[in-house]
């Protein structure tokens, strides 16, 4: 059995769900490990163009069980209008290819509510949170006080259980931000809709997987966001509030004892980002702006504008490390074919001295981008197929890039399209 993870390598939105729908052909299983409804996984198939949040980006292939594993924040209003989103355009999701651990715990109302809450006291010091209540939702998972996906088949239990969580929840609702206290009747009828439909597909899915890996079935691990939004990793407090890193998958998916053979780090061949926090690549004004519209840089969940700037070579390499990636997927080449001159942001300035280590997330502020540039390729090279298709210009950038970061591109991407890649054997 050859078990695989897909994962970002800097802040996310570096094109990882079409490298899963690239490679899930390859694969059995596809299982999302973390995360939640507050990002998207942009994929382009014959089915048309999908903005992802929930739903594992395998959902198209055919022959493949895809699995929300205990790690992610089960959002069942988001899934279950996704899910109608994504049947509309022709593609079956029934509980023959898509499971819900019951480990899985569920996000409620209330999360998005409270989230909404307190990025509104934060004011000018908010963290750019997409409201989807991920953060309250991991909070109240550490404490213990979640509902899982499996209570759903003990409807007395489950009723009780609301009952208390209700009775605390309501403390911080009109205690802290003065909102309106939730009520038991609206989670009632809240669960009657999403729960009843969605029991079909709750099972236990560690079972299911031990089953799979004791039958010799490959398994592709999907993540959500990338390694500088990790929780531990990342750019705290500007992260996400679950692990992105590989490391994580065989815990988030319920396989805890899953070997993980191969990661493939997806980066951008230039770098964006969504949120607030130190990006010390940023471009700004014209130049950011012709950048954004040449990549479509807008957020899949939020539509809101990506920042954005030259690759990173420092926090890719960063990124590299954490996700103790095998094999890279360079995403978006043919996006800067409008450019002269390839900007790439080879060091950082701190304090008057050059360095290439990633700092501590405080020292980020203070650093500044050393800009180097290599000549473009200045054509159309969405049509490459194979290496030799490449301009030279870019296939040194492609190098020069490999070599920088210490880890193998083997993904070309350039275009959107499943097919629109190299691979490099």
């Amino acid at each position: 059995m050859s078990n695989c993870a897909i994962v970002g390598i800097n802040w996310g939105d570096e094109g990882k769900g079409r490298m899963v729908d690239l490679l899930t052909e390859r694969y059995d299983y596809v299982i999302r490990y973390q995360g939640g409804g507050n990002a998207g996984h942009t994929v382009v198939n014959e089915y048309g163009k999908f903005a992802l949040h929930l739903l594992p980006s395998g959902i198209f292939r055919k022959g493949v069980m895809n699995i929300l594993g205990n790690g992610v924040a089960l959002d069942l209003e988001n899934l279950y209008q996704e899910m109608q989103t994504v049947i509309a355009q022709g593609v079956a999701i029934t509980p023959e290819n898509l499971r819900i651990s019951d480990r899985a715990s569920l996000l409620l109302p209330w999360h998005r509510e409270l989230d909404g809450l307190e990025e509104a006291r934060l004011a000018d010091k908010k963290f750019g949170s997409t409201k989807q209540g991920i953060a309250p939702f991991y909070s109240d998972k550490y404490q213990k006080k979640t509902i899982l996906a499996g209570e759903l088949f003990y409807p007395e239990h489950l009723k009780e259980h609301l009952k208390d969580l209700l009775d605390w929840k309501n403390l911080t609702l009109t205690g802290v931000y003065g909102a309106e206290p939730a009520k038991l009747e609206n989670l009632i009828a809240w669960f009657d809709k999403y729960g009843e439909f969605f029991k079909p597909f709750v099972c236990d899915t560690g079972k299911l997987l031990k089953k799979a890996s004791k039958e010799g079935k490959s398994i592709l691990f999907e993540a959500q966001l990338g390694s500088l939004r990790d929780l531990d990793y990342g750019i705290h407090p500007y992260t996400t509030s679950s692990n992105a890193i590989a490391a994580y998958a065989p815990v988030g998916s319920g396989l805890p004892s899953a070997k993980i053979d191969k990661v493939v780090g997806v980066v951008k061949a230039y770098s964006t980002c969504v949120g607030e926090g130190p990006f010390v690549c940023e471009w700004f004004g014209e130049e950011a702006e012709k950048l954004r519209e040449a990549g479509g840089e807008y957020g899949a969940k939020t539509g809101r504008p990506r920042r954005v700037g030259p690759i990173d070579i420092v926090a890719t390499r960063y990124g590299v490390e954490c996700q103790g990636a095998t094999d890279i997927a360079l995403t978006k080449m043919d996006v800067m074919s409008y450019m002269d001159r390839i900007p790439i942001c080879a060091h950082y300035e701190l304090n008057g001295e050059i360095i290439d280590d990633f700092p501590f997330p405080a020292a980020l502020y203070d650093c500044k981008p050393v800009i180097e540039y290599m000549d473009g390729w200045k054509c159309d090279i969405s049509g490459a197929r194979k290496w030799e298709d490449l301009p030279v210009n870019a296939q040194k950038y492609v190098e020069y890039v490999e070599k920088a970061i210490g880890c193998r591109i083997r993904y070309v991407s350039v275009g959107p399209e499943r097919d629109a890649y190299i691979e490099r054997v």
